[in-house]
């Protein structure tokens, strides 16, 4: 009888994407597992474009929200499916929760939160021998005592024929070689590369023979509507698409330069060539991983702070990253 294994998801879009070699490794040690993820509206469309992903079920709880009586029934729910495992990314107690009502005999996840009872498998984090989260994911399905493999880059798959669809709705063209920019980021502006650096990298790629797209959530119109308008011929894209059809978008580009962002990781996964801009968190921590994404930052003793906003008033972590050497490496990317 195949495994039945329920992914429990992260709620930051990056983190989502990387969860995918997770995904992959299950499919070594369980023969043809059924691999379904409750995860948040959000980050469903990144889990539709995985490969080895059965169900998607989208989880109806706010950030921060219980809601113990619904989670109960969701949980019920879920009972019937016949879950053999539970690996729980989140390190949040409301996110163990489900499994547990569930009674999904098998809960891995790591200690936090004061939620080791509801788990069977509570894992200590040496985050020493596992800086990166994508290898802290990956060791939820190794046993323990094993060695855990050095895993693949994620990877996503694009809908070929939503990006399509969406060039023909958007009016967008492919004649020319597209330079998608993504100026956002949700955490706050301390991962922000400055509006006016965008704007310079903007009007080179432009004169460079590149289409410029801005692209990201409607949380990031506010970033990218400076940029437009003051660079004319730029098409300001943010807002204007899903999740899904943003990345299915963003596997069109001839190159991407990214704040540390969803999107970043959205564009590695898709194969893109990718400049990432690092400023106040870390590469170490959550990089891009393929072999066509290069981090860029500058090296100064308060980065990374891993702050919303800069504490030091100066911000020249950002500041000093110079958008003529982003635009030489973004040439050269996509060369």
């Amino acid at each position: 009888m195949a495994e039945r294994i329920l992914i429990v998801a992260p709620s930051w879009v990056g983190d989502a994407i990387l969860s995918e070699p997770l995904v992959a490794v299950l499919r070594e040690p369980f023969e043809e597992p059924i691999v379904d993820v409750l995860a948040p509206p959000w980050c469903a469309p990144v889990y539709a474009r995985m490969r080895g992903i059965g169900r998607v079920i989208e989880s109806p709880f706010r950030h921060k929200e219980l809601g113990f009586a619904r989670r109960r029934m969701l949980a019920r729910e879920l009972q019937s499916h016949g879950y053999t495992l539970a690996l729980v990314l989140p390190n949040s107690f409301k996110s163990a929760l489900i499994p547990w009502l569930a009674r999904i005999p098998r809960r891995i996840g790591y200690v936090g939160e004061m939620r080791r009872i509801l788990l069977t498998d509570a894992l200590r984090l040496d985050r020493k021998a596992l800086p990166r989260l994508v290898d802290r994911f990956v060791a939820l399905a190794v046993a323990r005592g094993r060695l855990i493999p050095t895993p693949p880059a994620p990877m996503l798959v694009p809908n070929i024929a939503n990006a399509g669809a969406a060039m023909r709705g958007l009016t967008l063209s492919t004649r020319r070689p597209i330079a998608i920019l993504c100026p956002g980021a949700e955490y706050g502006p301390a991962k922000r590369w400055p509006t006016e650096h965008f704007i310079a990298l903007a009007r080179r790629m432009l004169d460079a023979g590149y289409a410029v797209w801005l692209m990201g959530s409607p949380n990031d119109q506010p970033t990218a509507a400076p940029i437009a308008a003051a660079v004319a011929g730029v098409r300001d894209l943010t807002g204007r698409t899903d999740l899904g059809t943003a990345i299915d978008l963003l596997s069109l580009a001839s190159v991407v330069v990214s704040n540390d962002s969803g999107l970043m990781h959205a564009a590695a996964a898709v194969g893109r060539p990718l400049i990432a801009l690092f400023g106040s968190s870390s590469p170490d921590y959550t990089p891009p991983l393929s072999p066509v994404a290069q981090v860029t930052r500058i090296d100064i003793e308060c980065s990374p702070c891993f702050q919303r906003e800069c504490p030091l008033g100066h911000f020249k972590c950002m500041r000093d990253l110079d958008p003529e050497r982003v635009y030489q490496l973004a040439l050269e990317a996509a060369a």
